[in-house]
């Protein structure tokens, strides 16, 4: 003859987690809102239909049995899946996305970034944040292609508009030893041909760009921001650099600015894009104003 399989509801389970947490049934009761003798009933009902012991009464407070123990830690993973369920539906009935597409190109501050997806997690809902890192055209392509629901660039394409996010500063360095501080004088752009320079490869596929200085003969170009720091770092060229993500690299003397006469500096405004802003859902709106938020307060303590 089959075994009968119980039927215990997730009520039930929740009933009992509540009984356990809160240490017996009458603060339980009022945890759930709900009668002391309801959650008697629930409780009762679901030893009935259970093979093993669930709880053992030891005075006024209720204990979980050792089987009890084994069956509620499992419960307790369905109650919190159920309850995810619910707001998930509450937030899909409110518009609220489950997934927000962020494209930044790869010169805007590790750190800035960082923090602002850290104020935003409160607020997401749980949201999930697919973040496309790319340089140049990579971000505007992202929005033309419908890939991007907000995105971090330096020019907005053809037919979107940006509001100014952050200004990015860019310094001509090298390795302190390298053979162009060893001139010790102002350095002039005819000084750098003959030098090595690392410029990070457009990962736009149809409209590549390139910026900075570009007219060394020897330049070599990599993938990677992170792949130029080091191999400036190391002595093997010179780069334009963002300071923010060369700061410890110039704090510990791995890095120097180069002497030029013009054009040691030079800053890029980045730019926040909506792919469609009167479509853009409640969090996507939430996760530029968060953006918005911590640049601002960014910029500000840069001032100081």
């Amino acid at each position: 003859m089959a075994q009968k399989i119980p039927r215990i509801s997730l009520e039930q389970w929740a009933v009992l987690q509540a009984v356990i947490d809160e240490g017996s049934y009458a603060r339980a009761a009022e945890a759930l809102s709900r009668s002391p003798s309801s959650i008697s009933y629930a409780l009762k009902g679901m030893q009935e239909q259970l093979p093993v012991e669930v709880l053992t009464m030891q005075g006024r407070k209720a204990t979980l049995s050792p089987a009890g123990e084994a069956l509620l830690r499992q419960a307790r993973v369905l109650v919190d899946d159920a309850l995810s369920l619910e707001y998930l539906a509450s937030n899909l009935a409110e518009g609220w996305e489950t997934e927000i597409r962020l494209a930044v190109e790869a010169i805007f501050p590790t750190a800035l970034l960082s923090q602002a997806l850290a104020a935003f997690v409160p607020e997401s809902r749980a949201s999930r944040v697919l973040l496309i890192e790319s340089v140049l055209s990579g971000t505007q392509e992202a929005l033309l292609n419908k890939e991007a629901d907000l995105a971090i660039t330096h020019r907005a394409p053809p037919g979107f508009l940006g509001q100014p996010l952050l200004d990015v500063l860019f310094l001509a360095v090298a390795h302190p030893e390298h053979p162009l501080h060893q001139l010790e004088r102002e350095l002039t752009h005819h000084d750098l041909r003959a030098h090595r320079q690392f410029v990070v490869r457009d990962s736009g596929l149809k409209r590549r760009q390139d910026a900075g200085w570009l007219d060394a003969e020897q330049r070599w170009t990599v993938s990677q921001l992170s792949t130029s720091i080091q191999f400036a770092t190391d002595g093997l060229g010179f780069a334009w650099l963002p300071y923010e993500h060369i700061r410890r690299e110039l704090e510990a003397g791995r890095l120097k600015p180069l002497p030029l006469v013009e054009g040691g500096q030079r800053q890029e405004t980045l730019f926040l894009v909506h792919a469609d802003r009167n479509a853009a859902g409640p969090a996507t709106q939430a996760l530029a104003a968060t953006l918005q938020a911590a640049a601002k307060q960014w910029q500000q303590a840069m001032v100081r």
